[in-house]
């Protein structure tokens, strides 16, 4: 028996009651389903509530999009595990359920550029913002010259309190270029308010040997590693660059294309009758 009008008139009147937008667009071709007896009422409720949950986590992610600044959107299944088999899986699996967020613990990605820890990162901030919570995205060099300007303007305290609430904050490309020792002072500062208040994840491409190098100052870049590593995951990434491996394709595909047009162009050599 069909679902009547009177009834379907009546189930998108409640769903748009409930302010549940994703179900209400849906609703109709879910009842069809329905109606045709390919689904049964448990999956008709689970796929109703399914598209409502997908459209909140989508409005959600381009909110985070819009107020962290993250760059791009990467994802867990969008990463090659296979590339890089030093990762384990089961780590970074574990890191995107997310507890390490409610235990206000640290990430750190380490290992040379390419190897996908911008990635691992971003994609973690992702799964954040889908759960509703707040991230911010940011390089080492571009959050220490908005805490410069904010000093600046006297406005140092306020832009470290906006720095310090979102529940994720990711600090990417620690080491990749220099800073001043002012501007490691006031990454120190913005560390050591976010200590055990919220996780930060942290990708670089130097060892903590090396940190005392990039910040200028050995005892302030142990207390910033002390700080870091009490809660801490650490993923220590050694592999090849997946940059370089899409450049190595490119390449060998470009070369076997000029190789094929050169093969075209060229004659078949004939041997010449000698006299």
């Amino acid at each position: 028996m069909s679902t009547s009008q009177t009834q379907r008139h009546a189930i998108r009147g409640m769903l748009a009651d409930l302010k549940m937008p994703g179900s209400l667009e849906a609703v109709d071709a879910i009842l069809s389903e329905v109606d045709g007896g390919r689904i049964g009422a448990t999956d008709a409720v689970s796929r109703l509530l399914g598209a409502q949950i997908s459209l909140r986590n989508n409005r959600r992610l381009q909110a985070a999009m819009r107020s962290s600044r993250l760059p791009a959107i990467k994802t867990l299944e969008g990463f090659d595990f296979s590339f890089q088999p030093s990762i384990k899986r089961e780590q970074i699996e574990s890191l995107h359920e997310l507890g390490f967020i409610e235990r206000k613990e640290n990430v750190v990605f380490l290992g040379p550029p390419g190897v996908g820890k911008t990635h691992l990162a971003i994609s973690l901030a992702i799964a954040a913002a889908k759960g509703g919570r707040r991230v911010y995205y940011g390089t080492l060099t571009d959050l220490i010259r908005s805490l410069e300007e904010a000093q600046a303007a006297g406005q140092l305290s306020r832009r470290l309190a906006v720095l310090t609430h979102p529940s994720l904050l990711v600090v990417d490309e620690i080491g990749y270029l220099p800073v001043s020792h002012a501007g490691a002072v006031l990454f120190f500062q913005l560390m050591n308010r976010r200590y055990e208040h919220a996780s930060t994840v942290l990708t670089s491409n130097k060892g903590f040997e090396d940190w005392g190098t990039v910040l200028g100052d050995e005892i302030m870049a142990a207390a910033l590693i002390d700080r870091v590593l009490h809660h801490c995951h650490l993923v220590n990434i050694r592999g090849n660059s997946f940059r370089m491996r899409e450049h190595t394709a490119l390449h060998q595909a470009l070369q076997a294309d000029l190789d094929a047009q050169a093969g075209r162009r060229s004659p078949r050599s004939r041997a010449r009758p000698t006299n």
